[in-house]
C-alpha cells in the first residue's frame, strides 16, 4: 500500500510539473476533457433542474385526475385525420357523468380558454387567458382566494356575469386597490369582479396568477360549445382508494353508450390522466439526457485523445528517467501505475475546472431566471469526476503499457 502511495505522489507531482513547464501544451490538452465534462454535467444539470421544477409543481395535483377531451396530452396511435373528425366534448356530457358516474369526487367543464383583452378603468391588458369553466374547478385546482370569493354553483349554472381575476391580472389592473366589486370589460361585455386569487408564482405551466376565470355558462351564451363548437374538456376528480383502472373502464363506456357508439366504434375521445403526463415527462427528460451525453461524448472523446498525446509526450521525454527506475529495480507495474495515475490526474483537473464552470453558470442561470432554481447536485458532481477519471485511465493506459515495456538499456542510450 505505502508503495501505491509513493507512485501516486511522484505521478501527482509529474503532473503539476507538466501543469506548470508546459501550460500550453497541457492547457491545450485539458481543454477537451474540460469541455467534454461542461457539456455533459451543465446539460444533466439542466435537465435534473427542470425536472425537479417540473415534479414540483405537479406534486400539488392529484395525479389521479382526468382530462376527458378529443385532444390526447400524448402520443397517441389514433391517425391524425381520425383525430380531427372527434367531436367536441359538450357541456351535456359534463351534466350526464355528474348524474350517472359514480365515485367521482368533483367533475367540471372547462372550454379552453383563448387570449383576450381585458380592460377596466383606463387599463388594458391584451393577451390574457380567459378561462370559462364551472365552479367545480375550485375543489379541483385546491384555488386559494385572497379577497372575495369564488363564484358559486348556482352562479356556475345560471352563467352570473361574474369573473375571479388571477392575482397577477388583479395587480395591474388595480394595483394595490380593493378589487372586489369592480367592473371589468371581457368578450366586449361587463362583468363584477368576485373575487382574487392567491398568489401561486411561477409554474411550469401557465399559472392562475395571469389567469381569469368566469362561468362556463356566461360564455355558452354567445359561443357554440356543441360538439361542432369551440374545443374543450371535462376535468374529472375520482374518490381516493378507487380503483383507478376499473373507474376509467366505466366511464369511457357509459360516455361510449351516451355518444350511441356500437361495439365495434373506435372510442373518438381522450380520457388523459395527469400521471400519464408525469410519465410523458420522463421520457422526455430521459431524451433530454440521452442527447447532452451525446454532445458531450464527442468533447470527451476530444478530450481522451489530448490525454493520450500529452502522455505519449510524456513518455518519451522520460525515457532515459524510465529506464534508469528499471535499471534500479522498478518493476513494469511501477511504471505503469506512474504514468497511469498521472493521465488520470491530468484527467480529473480538466473535469474538476468542467464543474467549477458549470458551477458558476449555475449561479448565474439562478439569479437570471429568478423562480427556476438551476442546481449542481452531489450526484452530478461525483458523475462528473467519475467521467473524468475514467477519460484519464483508457486514454492513459496505451502510453502506460509501451513505458512498462521499455528495455532498460535502450531506453538509457535513446535518453542519451
Amino acid at each position: 500500500m505505502l508503495v501505491y502511495l509513493r507512485v501516486f505522489k511522484e505521478s501527482f507531482n509529474f503532473a503539476i510539473n507538466a501543469l506548470r513547464n508546459n501550460k500550453l501544451r497541457t492547457f491545450l490538452s485539458l481543454l477537451g476533457v474540460t469541455i467534454g465534462i461542461f457539456s455533459i454535467i451543465a446539460v444533466l444539470a439542466a435537465v435534473d433542474s427542470l425536472d425537479r421544477n417540473i415534479k414540483e409543481n405537479l406534486s400539488g395535483l392529484d395525479m389521479n385526475t382526468m382530462y376527458i377531451s378529443k385532444y390526447s396530452f400524448g402520443p397517441t396511435d389514433v391517425p391524425r385525420w381520425q383525430r380531427d373528425n372527434f367531436p367536441q366534448t359538450s357541456y351535456q356530457e359534463y351534466e350526464f357523468i355528474q348524474r350517472n358516474v359514480a365515485d367521482v369526487e368533483e367533475v367540471a367543464y372547462v372550454i379552453f380558454g383563448a387570449r383576450e383583452t381585458v380592460k377596466s378603468e383606463g387599463v388594458t391588458l391584451t393577451n390574457i387567458e380567459v378561462v370559462p369553466v364551472t365552479s367545480e374547478i375550485y375543489d379541483i385546482e385546491e384555488f386559494k382566494v385572497e379577497q372575495g370569493r369564488f363564484y358559486t354553483q348556482a352562479e356556475s349554472y345560471s352563467g352570473a356575469a361574474v369573473v375571479v381575476l388571477g392575482y397577477g391580472v388583479a395587480e395591474k389592473l388595480f394595483e394595490n386597490a380593493n378589487a372586489i366589486g369592480k367592473q371589468v370589460r371581457i368578450y366586449g361585455r361587463r362583468l363584477t369582479v368576485i373575487g382574487v386569487l392567491k398568489k401561486f408564482g411561477a409554474q411550469l405551466f401557465d399559472s392562475p396568477d395571469e389567469k381569469v376565470y368566469v362561468p362556463a355558462n356566461f360564455v355558452r351564451r354567445f359561443m357554440n360549445s356543441g360538439p361542432q363548437g369551440v374545443p374543450g374538456a371535462i376535468i374529472l376528480k375520482p374518490k381516493k382508494d378507487v380503483d383507478i383502472a376499473a373507474f376509467e373502464e366505466v366511464l369511457v363506456q357509459k360516455l361510449r353508450n351516451y355518444r350511441g357508439m356500437k361495439y365495434e366504434d373506435p372510442t373518438n375521445f381522450f380520457v388523459n390522466k395527469m400521471s400519464g403526463l408525469r410519465d410523458a415527462v420522463d421520457n422526455i427528460i430521459g431524451m433530454m439526457n440521452m442527447v447532452g451525453w451525446v454532445i458531450g461524448g464527442f468533447s470527451i472523446l476530444v478530450g481522451g485523445f489530448g490525454i493520450a498525446n500529452i502522455m505519449f509526450v510524456s513518455v518519451k521525454e522520460r525515457t532515459s528517467l524510465i529506464g534508469i527506475q528499471k535499471s534500479l529495480g522498478a518493476k513494469n507495474k511501477f511504471i505503469l501505475f506512474q504514468f497511469l495515475f498521472e493521465a488520470v490526474i491530468l484527467a480529473f483537473i480538466g473535469g474538476l475546472i468542467g464543474l467549477f464552470l458549470v458551477w458558476v453558470v449555475s449561479i448565474i442561470a439562478s439569479s437570471m431566471t429568478g423562480d427556476f432554481k438551476f442546481v449542481l447536485s452531489l450526484g452530478n458532481m461525483v458523475l462528473g469526476s467519475a467521467v473524468a477519471v475514467t477519460i484519464g485511465l483508457i486514454s492513459g493506459i496505451v502510453p502506460a503499457w509501451s513505458a512498462s515495456r521499455l528495455d532498460p538499456v535502450e531506453a538509457i542510450r535513446t535518453g542519451m
